[in-house]
């Protein structure tokens, strides 16, 4: 398998995916319209984050993907970045997929000059959960908020 940048090709299968991520959130619910919307913002704007693919090979289809939106801590004086939309299709699961893409991810948010990465995940969620420590992820005693505009 080998993770590769997203394209506009891509859409739909990036669409599905995130289907099947926002239908077992706990917060979310899927809209394949604003997936769409949002994958357009990111996709060709390397300022603005990346979404990347996992692949079995370069011209395959996509099995998984993440997302990574870049921005700014004043706390850190430097460039950071959110880590979003990780999921693996159900059949591919269980075969390293996942853990490809996140050090593919950790990998570009390093080489854009990120000095931390942040992620949500749904609090019964271990089996992410796992994987974000086994990467080096740790709780963190902030609790997220959010304010819908």
């Amino acid at each position: 398998m080998i993770v590769t940048d997203a394209t506009p090709a891509d859409l739909p299968a990036l669409q599905r995916l995130l289907g099947l991520l926002f239908a077992q959130e706990a917060e979310f619910h899927p809209d394949p319209a604003r997936q769409e919307a949002g994958l357009s913002l990111i996709l060709g704007r390397p300022e603005t984050g990346a979404v990347l693919a996992l692949r079995e090979n370069e011209n395959g289809p996509v099995l998984g993907t993440v997302g990574l939106l870049y921005t700014v801590s004043t706390f850190l004086g430097a460039r950071v970045a959110l880590l979003e939309d990780l999921i693996i299709d159900p059949a591919f699961r269980g075969r390293g997929g996942g853990a490809l893409l996140l050090d593919a991810a950790i990998a570009r948010a390093r080489a854009e000059g990120c000095k931390r990465i942040t992620l949500l995940t749904d609090a019964g969620n271990e089996a992410a959960q796992a994987l974000y420590r086994r990467k080096g992820f740790l709780p963190s005693p902030m609790r997220p908020m959010r304010l819908a505009l």
